[in-house]
């Protein structure tokens, strides 16, 4: 068979990457032609691609040559297939015509090129996310990806053309555009040109008609997305009407948690912060907020959950902090650990152990793996060229050592990476290199050091990712940086330094050295949870029963993806391997970066004297998630979506419903009696509901918010249109119409504030207590709605549950953090009276919840007096009281108080 394609043409990409198929299975020649050859002896117009057969037949539709290539593979045709290309061909592929002519031929942007192309994008992210599917035609990539990824390709490979609220087509793309046979054939068809290949083929087309208004599928717009079968509904109510009878019972608490058998065990891990700096909101948004998000869901759901983390204290980035403060390294460990403690306290952080690496179980699990990597001859020696800074009379760690990246030329890498390419380095391979702590230029000494052999253990990670990957939940960014880690071919890595703050490394002629922090930073995981319980190996090495899930940002991705998954596949000892590894593009701040030298940014102890509320913090930090693509805070942004989303969506909707109940039916839950159009809501938000599971299921915890604040608009337009404050003043079938709208609207807001303890555990606690909603409703999340609050139900005193942000305070707060304000380090000193941080595991916010209140707020209390009575920083003593005050706050919502003016002296 002889494949003739041609570089600027965009049938070229989906026939190039479905080619992959038919390797191994026949002989294929790939031909580039020029646009104008002649390939098809019959015809009269220059086409391509073509494919020749060894029959002297010639294929010469896209989809037609795909398919050929699927059908060789051993793939069986079907009609979900035939109707995705018939879709293809007659509504996606005139769309997408026009884009392109107005986008390269006609120079448009924006809009102009997305308008006609927008319907059928939003039709494919519906048809994936109803599916819950990874692919379009099921849980392994078809005929019908392919040839859409190809269609899609030249307008899709520019961000700006892929909506972000399309998040499901969005992880489409990118898991095909990440996938080798895919890159290849952009490689081949673009030349790096990037959509400008196609001009001189798009410019020999005619002009597109103007695409015309009439819907390109038979499916409704989104609002009304909903069109429900009678079936569905029935199902649906029949759900409702069982009410809370129809929640499993509650799981026993365990302490410690262990796997159990015939249940799902999750375990989830946050990267491991470096002690030795204060966390930032991109940090926090990356690792600790996204897993928690997951941790609480997962317990919601039910399902085993254990969620740990903790500080990352060894390495030269520690023993020069230590240096620079004055202070022995483990010093400086005790103090920025409490400091981390602390700020994931305040962003109501639901680890069940916070741990450090600095403990004997680390140095023994550390010792003990390399010891059987040792033994298997996964271990080599070598003679290491090191970078020295005769002036500091020290080998330089790689962090701190800084010049120009051999790769890309960029200015400020690092001794190990580059931020701006993301290659790895050598230090030594660094042009201009500079001493980071005295800027003089280092010079190149000997040393001898001990290497993983990655290349030995290839294969056995490649086998692994092989059976892994497929079905799992790994992001699209973490399977690119893997792959590609692979394609680049694995190098052995050196896993010891010539420093003294660290895991010691026992051999022999290396008693001088420890291990590097990236080598044994990873089994810190074990480590902690060693610490927790000494039956940690029945979460570490029990692979066949624990789901294992990862959070981090993208960085972190090599040595979670292939360093440690080689470790402890060479060291042979049946690990639990990492199943979901989640990872996040950046958050960048305002139109830069987080410095906290230049006092650019909110970093984690600064957040809490903003005076604004830890669960709004969350929120908007998860509503914008840098999923698919980087992200930045704006204040701006943060401001209108507090006051849209949360106080004039979310807020009101509850606290509406609330108030008809005290109001009109005397704080108890009305009759309801539902008529045709309020069964319809309940299948809707029933919908709505499964749809959120779906998204976290799959964790996309950005999109799922989404459906809370769906819900809540859906409740907020059911109560504008049934007026229940007229219905109320009218006849006996008025009245009773008015309760039921306001029984049906409260039952609504209970299920929300389930819906949002993963998100707003605070606030999601204080609407639950407002409501007394009953205590299993508030530990389980149903798949269904069900009506938790029932006729006769008596609930609590409604206050307000958001506060308005004003331009003027948020204008403060962005020239405040704008950088040129003095740095706000925490000069808080290590607290000798509570117990260690190391050993208290932050609680998760658990319904029954005036009770919690109260005691977080008599703790809180004791706290602010012991440290007044310390005689403490003012600094330090100011940001607890802004904790009490937070906290007292949120009880005096739940209690259904009004709240306090602050006291202060008042202005002359």
């Amino acid at each position: 068979m002889k494949l003739f394609v041609s570089e600027g043409t965009p049938g070229s990409l989906p026939v190039l990457a479905a080619a992959e198929r038919a390797r191994g299975r026949a002989e294929l020649l790939v031909s580039t032609v020029g646009p104008e050859e002649c390939v098809v002896p019959f015809l009269t117009q220059p086409k391509v691609p073509v494919l020749q057969l060894d029959s002297g037949n010639y294929l010469f539709s896209t989809s037609a040559i795909c398919r050929y290539f699927f059908l060789l593979s051993g793939w069986e045709q079907d009609d979900l297939t035939n109707q995705w290309l018939e879709w293809e061909a007659t509504e996606l592929q005139p769309a997408l015509s026009a884009a392109l002519y107005y986008l390269v031929v006609q120079g448009k942007k924006g809009e102009e090129v997305l308008g006609p192309v927008r319907r059928a994008l939003t039709h494919i992210d519906h048809s994936l996310s109803r599916q819950n599917c990874p692919f379009l035609a099921g849980e392994t990539e078809s005929l019908t990806d392919i040839v859409l990824w190809g269609a899609l390709y030249p307008l899709l490979q520019d961000p700006a053309y892929l909506p972000e609220e399309l998040s499901a087509l969005r992880s489409w793309f990118q898991t095909l555009s990440t996938q080798e046979p895919c890159q290849q054939a952009a490689e081949t068809v673009l030349k790096q040109q990037g959509v400008l290949a196609f001009r001189p083929y798009l410019q020999k087309q005619p002009q597109p008609s103007p695409p015309e208004g009439k819907p390109i599928t038979n499916e409704p717009e989104e609002e009304e997305l909903a069109t429900l079968s009678e079936e569905e509904i029935a199902m649906a109510v029949a759900a409702w009407e069982k009410g809370l009878d129809s929640l499993p019972p509650l799981r026993p608490q365990q302490n410690p948690v262990l796997p159990v058998d015939g249940e799902r065990n999750v375990l989830i891990t946050s990267a491991l912060p470096y002690v030795n700096n204060v966390p930032h909101l991109g940090n926090i948004i990356g690792c600790v907020l996204s897993a928690d998000v997951f941790a609480r869901y997962s317990r919601l759901r039910q399902w085993n959950t254990l969620y740990l983390c903790g500080t990352d204290e060894y390495g030269t980035a520690t023993e020069t902090k230590a240096m620079e403060e004055g202070l022995s390294p483990q010093e400086i460990c005790d103090k920025y650990h409490t400091i981390h403690a602390d700020i994931y306290r305040w962003f109501n952080i639901s680890f069940d152990i916070f741990g450090r690496t600095t403990t004997p179980q680390q140095t023994k699990i550390t010792q003990d793996i390399f010891q059987r990597l040792l033994a298997r001859g996964f271990v080599l020696q070598d003679t290491v060229e090191q970078l020295r800074c005769e002036r500091c009379a020290r080998f330089l760690a790689d962090r701190f050592v800084e010049g120009v990246c051999p790769f890309c030329r960029y200015e400020e890498a690092r001794g190990d990476q580059c931020d701006k390419c993301g290659k790895l380095i050598n230090a030594i391979e660094l042009k201009k290199p500079q001493c980071k702590l005295c800027r003089s230029c280092p010079v190149v000494k000997s040393s001898r050091h001990l290497f993983l052999d990655l290349p030995k253990l290839e294969k056995r990670v490649e086998e692994w990712l092989g059976k892994s990957l497929p079905g799992s939940d790994w992001t699209p960014n973490a399977r690119f940086i893997t792959r590609s880690w692979l394609r680049d071919g694995l190098k052995p890595r050196c896993i010891t330094r010539d420093l003294k703050w660290g895991t010691p490394v026992p051999l022999e002629g290396f008693e001088d050295k420890v291990f590097y922090v990236w080598f044994d930073a990873t089994i810190g995981y074990l480590s902690i949870t060693a610490n927790y319980t000494d039956q940690w190996e029945r979460w570490w090495k029990n692979p066949e029963q624990v789901d294992l899930y990862q959070f981090m940002a993208k960085d972190n991705v090599p040595f979670h993806g292939i360093v440690f998954p080689c470790s402890v596949l060479g060291a042979e000892d049946n690990y639990t391997l990492v199943s979901h590894l989640i990872a996040t593009e950046y958050l960048n701040y305002e139109d830069g970066k987080f410095s906290k030298s230049r006092g650019v940014g909110v970093f984690g102890d600064m957040a809490q004297d903003t005076g604004i509320p830890a669960d709004i913090w969350r929120f908007y930090l998860l509503y914008i998630r840098p999923e698919g693509q980087d992200s930045a805070f704006s204040w701006m942004d943060m401001l209108l979506k507090n006051n849209s989303e949360l106080l004039n969506n979310l807020g009101n909707f509850i606290n509406r419903a609330g108030m008809f109940v005290s109001k009109f039916f005397g704080g108890c839950v009305p009759e309801m009696v539902l008529t045709s159009d309020d069964q319809r809501l309940v299948a809707h938000v029933t919908l709505e509901l499964r749809h959120y599971h779906q998204l976290l299921e799959k964790v996309r915890i950005r999109d799922a918010l989404r459906s809370i604040l769906t819900i809540s608009r859906h409740g907020n337009q059911y109560i504008q249109v049934n007026e229940p404050w007229k219905q109320i003043k009218g006849s006996e079938a008025d009245r009773q119409r008015a309760g039921t709208v306001t029984g049906l609207a409260v039952n609504i807001a209970a299920l929300l504030s389930i819906m949002l303890q993963p998100y707003m555990p605070m606030v999601s606690a204080t609407i639950q207590a407002q409501l007394q909603l009953p205590p299993p409703a508030c530990s389980i999340l149903p798949t269904d709605f069900l009506c938790t609050l029932s006729a006769g139900h008596r609930i609590g005193i409604v206050s307000p549950l958001f506060q308005k942000l004003e331009n003027d305070q948020i204008e403060n707060l962005r020239q405040r953090f704008g950088g040129g304000q003095l740095e706000e380090s925490f000069k808080l000193k290590a607290k000798a009276a509570p117990k260690p941080a190391a050993e208290e595991a932050v609680p998760t916010a658990r319904p029954q919840q005036i009770q919690a209140l109260m005691d977080a707020v008599t703790k809180q209390g004791n706290i602010v007096r012991e440290l007044k009575a310390q005689k403490a920083d003012k600094n330090q003593i100011a940001a607890e009281v802004a904790k009490l005050l937070d906290l007292k706050k949120h009880l005096a919502l739940a209690e259904g108080k009004p709240l306090e003016t602050p006291k202060g002296k008042k202005k002359k």
